[in-house]
């Protein structure tokens, strides 16, 4: 009889489990499937969890009160604003001149930065080759998706390609672990004492007191929570690598993006061979900053001047082509915009865009058509930006409509000759930010014309250029300046 109703106490509390539901955007909870999430309107957004026991759960508290009590160290109190140090933040140097760039000068101790980007893309192989390159602190790598071997194999290729010597003393600044737990991690972190922690990626750790599967929202939410409180009290800097998703969203839930202090996005199309680098998110620096990558056989090439390598073939006699002045972040570089308009071979006419956003597109056509008068609504229309970039400034859009008029009629644009311009939907010239950077940058590449919108003329005062500028405020203009 006591064996029976122990064995039915043991069968009651295996039945206490319970399922909840949890928006993988914002983090809300919820006891039943919700299509719209309440808190922050997304829909299909609530994932399922398993939530143990009332006491799996007070074994899950009691070893989470012993994760923050060996990882939060003494108490903050309060203290007056005067009494607080207006000092900037010392920075770690990464020797990458792109990465300090995009950090805001570096990396901040007790920051915890999270890189994200597609499969392939080359994530680890960047946080790789520049923690190879500071042989003066001592950095824990975790990989939770390669073996020592592969990552032996690939820092000997990386150490090849920058002629640098595999001497000992590069050897030992690098640890490499092979670890998912998470109070494994802890455990090392404690006994080695890195200056650097570097988690690739935080999908693949888990931690036990959680029951779920590694790379659930609970589990990813938990131990970016123990990571920053470890990163805060040690002033250990933590960096991060996560996934993307089919959406182009960081994988996981999107508290993850709120606990870290830096989120910086690793773009680029593999069938080119540039990479941007770009921060969506910096506590310590501006979100404007850009970094490019040129993508070799042996690891990443920092590009300090993008507008020499986008624009190095000659197309003399070819129409389609038009160049703009560009800024992405704060950097501003000439970009190859290349247009195809053919008569459509099927009934309903192709808009397609590359490296460019294709509702922009439409919206530009319907401008050409509208108010200048040119007849596309039987064509197809391809758009290309050269290089493999995705450029989002709205100075493109003069280029765009250019390019587009250009290889319609079959006449090219004359060497020489730039432009920038965002298009209103009366076809007037918009201004635009930054005139000065834009225009310095075409006349240091050598271009002899650029046209402008006529409001930013203002701006400029009465500054020599070396570039003859032609201000204009309608696209009929600008068209009559680059075909007459």
């Amino acid at each position: 009889m006591l064996l029976c109703l122990q064995f039915c106490n043991f069968v009651g509390s295996m039945a206490k489990d319970k399922i909840a539901y949890v928006c993988e955007n914002c983090g809300q909870e919820s006891a039943k499937w919700i299509g719209k999430c309440p808190a922050c309107g997304q829909w299909n957004t609530f994932k399922e969890i398993r939530i143990a026991n009332d006491s799996g759960q007070q074994a899950a508290r009691s070893a989470a009160s012993h994760v923050r009590q060996t990882t939060t160290g003494s108490k903050n109190r309060p203290m007056r604003l005067r009494d607080i140090s207006g000092k900037d933040e010392p920075r770690i140097d990464m020797h990458d001149g792109e990465l300090n760039r995009v950090l805001g000068g570096g990396l901040v101790p007790g920051s915890i930065v999270l890189l994200g980007g597609e499969p392939g893309i080359g994530k680890s192989t960047l946080t790789l080759q520049t923690v190879l390159g500071m042989s003066e602190r001592k950095i824990l790598y975790v990989s939770g998706e390669e073996s020592a071997h592969q990552l032996k194999m690939r820092a000997e290729r990386l150490l090849t390609s920058s002629q640098q010597t595999t001497s000992d003393a590069l050897q030992d600044n690098l640890l490499i672990l092979t670890e998912t737990s998470l109070e494994n991690i802890f455990n090392y972190i404690k006994e080695v004492k890195p200056e650097i922690v570097i988690i690739d990626s935080i999908q693949t750790i888990s931690t036990e007191d959680v029951d779920s599967s590694p790379g659930s929202i609970t589990q990813v939410r938990e131990c970016a929570s123990a990571l920053l409180r470890f990163a805060k009290s040690s002033s250990v800097p933590v960096i991060l690598i996560g996934h993307i998703n089919k959406e182009g969203t960081l994988a996981g839930p999107k508290i993850l993006e709120h606990i870290v202090d830096t989120v910086i996005q690793f773009e680029g199309d593999q069938h080119y061979m540039y990479r941007i680098l770009r921060a969506m998110k910096n506590r310590f620096g501006s979100t404007y900053e850009l970094g490019i990558y040129e993508m070799q056989q042996n690891g990443l090439r920092q590009v300090s001047n993008p507008s020499e390598l986008l624009l190095t073939q000659d197309h003399e006699g070819l129409s389609g082509i038009a160049i703009s002045s560009a800024i992405e972040g704060v950097r501003p570089f000439l970009v190859e915009t290349q247009a195809l308009v053919s008569t459509a071979a099927y009934g309903t006419p192709q808009r397609s865009a590359t490296g460019f956003d294709q509702r922009r597109l439409n919206m530009l056509l319907a401008v050409l058509e509208k108010r200048v008068g040119f007849k596309l609504i039987q064509k197809d229309v391809f758009i290309n930006i050269a290089g493999g970039l995705r450029v989002t400034d709205l100075a493109m859009d003069l280029s765009i409509i250019a390019a587009v008029l250009s290889s319609n009629v079959d006449t090219p644009i004359e060497s020489g000759w730039c432009m920038a311009g965002e298009v209103g939907l009366s076809g007037e010239v918009r201004p635009i930010n930054r005139i000065e950077q834009r225009i310095a940058e075409a006349e240091k590449l050598g271009f002899t014309h650029m046209i402008i919108p006529k409001y930013n003329m203002q701006g400029l005062g009465h500054r020599h250029f070396n570039i003859e500028l032609h201000p204009v405020r309608k696209v009929e203009e600008a068209l009559r300046c680059l075909f007459g």
